[in-house]
């Protein structure tokens, strides 16, 4: 057992990713960890803050308590931007891998399967990048290179979503074979 969780192996690991996560507001070694940790299961998440950051017991029974103060080592390194940023990007990015491992079997494809999960990841990072980003510049942070970034990204997904359809007039009305051999 490490006597300081900073200098374990896991905090070098953790420190090794934390910067790709830092543009998104939680560029810490344990919440590095704790996404990757997610990736095995959400609720993982949960168990390894606590071990992480020292905090025992149950934490919704401390919160029902008004015992906040137990959590204070958590909450010392999280604003409420970045724990929302931190939140939606766990909510957002690829399943667990049991989820995973279902969506290689009814995809069938081990390259679609790692294409919805890139998806998954990099959809959850842009929009994590620009909910984290503009939260900072309306909060009176500035305006900085992420954030003309986070506005291009932004910019971009409304093109996308916004846009006509370039395929409308490509349509066809004609029935598909096995419904023109079940109505023969």
């Amino acid at each position: 057992m490490v006597e300081d969780m900073d200098h374990s192996v896991l905090a070098a690991i953790g420190g090794a990713i934390a910067p790709l996560f830092a543009p998104l507001g939680f560029g810490t070694w344990q919440s590095a960890v704790a996404t990757v940790m997610g990736l095995v299961a959400k609720e993982e998440v949960v168990g390894v803050f606590g071990v992480l950051y020292g905090v025992a017991g149950d934490a919704l029974e401390m919160v029902e308590e008004g015992a906040f103060d137990t959590l204070s080592p958590i909450s010392a390194h999280f604003t409420m931007l970045s724990a929302y940023s931190f939140l939606l990007f766990n909510l957002l990015c690829a399943p667990c891998f049991a989820a995973m491992g279902a969506i290689k079997r009814e995809m069938n494809n081990a390259k679609w399967t790692w294409a919805a999960i890139g998806y998954l990841c990099v959809f959850a990072y842009t929009i994590t990048l620009v909910v984290y980003q503009l939260g900072l510049f309306f909060t009176g942070n500035g305006f900085t290179v992420a954030t003309a970034i986070a506005v291009v990204l932004l910019t971009a997904l409304l093109w996308l979503l916004l846009r006509k359809n370039p395929y409308e007039n490509h349509r066809d009305d004609r029935p598909i074979k096995s419904e023109a051999k079940a109505n023969a």
